[in-house]
């Protein structure tokens, strides 16, 4: 991309629990003269966003619908279980499921993990958000299970958290609008978040790989080069000295022929 190509801004979407600074500070490294505009969504609203053209590019949570985004998975997170700090399983570095059956396990409208059957007992009623939810553990109503990073972003001083082997797992992906050609600026920010150089990038100049057709070539015209170069040592005398020459070689052999005598 020359200067002119690059497009003044660039949108990128973000859920709750992600934090996208790290990339965003790359970004500015990279690009000092493209600005990036950070657009928080809920997980709800991250797709349709992206699909409606409310962002170039957003950092969400998966299912997505592949038919009209495309998807790069990130990482996956570990489920905890958030408690108050009180609580009897604190005492344990994690907790199974089945430490659980007897807990009111609260399941928030907005939830994230995709259960079969939730642990536990249910609760009389749902609680409209995950802030909620957190607001009712701190009640001690009960307990919640959410991705580590929304444990993280609810902190509280009187609740804490513990891993629980076995639960469902949320995965955060990098998407965008499907498109029959990706965008620049996405494959800048594709090589940003997977780590690859100025030079790698995809989106930036770059030079070139060689084909495999000139490589053969290449070599072929080395080898013969080599070959040339070691007939020629072959020929030369030791030392590096010309061959004697016909006068020099007569002298010497008159010298061995002169009769010895005093």
């Amino acid at each position: 991309m020359t200067g002119s190509d690059i497009p003044s801004s660039f949108r990128l979407a973000y859920v709750p629990g992600v934090t996208p600074t790290k990339w965003v500070r790359v970004w500015h490294e990279r690009l000092p003269h493209t600005s990036l505009d950070l657009v928080q969504a809920t997980a709800a609203e991250a797709p349709g966003l992206l699909a409606g053209g409310g962002a170039d590019a957003g950092l969400v949570r998966l299912p997505v619908d592949r038919s009209v985004l495309s998807a790069i998975p990130l990482y996956t997170e570990t489920t905890v279980v958030v408690i108050p700090k009180d609580h009897v399983v604190t005492a344990a570095e994690e907790v199974s499921l089945a430490e659980l059956s007897d807990e009111i396990v609260l399941h928030p409208l907005d939830d994230l993990l995709d259960w079969e059957a939730l642990p536990g007992r249910p609760a009389v009623e749902r609680p409209a958000t995950t802030a909620d939810a957190i607001e009712l553990v701190a009640a001690g109503v009960g307990v919640l299970l959410v991705p580590q990073s929304l444990a993280r972003l609810h902190h509280r001083k009187d609740l804490t958290y513990r891993p629980v082997p076995g639960a469902p797992e949320s995965r955060v992906a990098l998407s965008w609008p499907e498109a029959e050609t990706t965008p620049d600026l996405v494959e800048e920010f594709i090589g940003i978040v997977r780590g690859r150089t100025v030079n790698s990038t995809r989106g930036r100049a770059a030079t070139p790989p060689r084909p495999a057709k000139d490589k053969a070539k290449a070599k072929d015209k080395t080898k013969r080069a080599g070959a040339g170069g070691a007939g020629g040592a072959r020929n030369k005398p030791a030392g590096g000295r010309k061959p004697p020459s016909g006068g020099r070689a007569g002298g010497q052999s008159g010298k061995r022929g002169k009769p010895r005598g005093r």
